[in-house]
């Protein structure tokens, strides 16, 4: 049976995780984030109650 011979693609496997684990990290890691949140003031998120017409 051939999907039993790992020489066809264990080297494929080796090499996607080689890649996955070595280059790709820094390339994704040197991204900057142009719009960083902001903290919100602590008056700003006072909720009132709700007034329901019906009792």
């Amino acid at each position: 049976m051939p999907q039993l011979n790992p020489s066809p693609w264990f080297l494929i496997f080796i090499f996607s995780w080689f890649v996955f684990l070595t280059i790709l990290p820094p390339k994704v890691m040197t991204h900057n984030f142009p719009n960083e949140p902001l903290a919100k003031d602590v008056k700003d998120t006072k909720t009132n109650s709700w007034n329901w017409p019906w009792h």
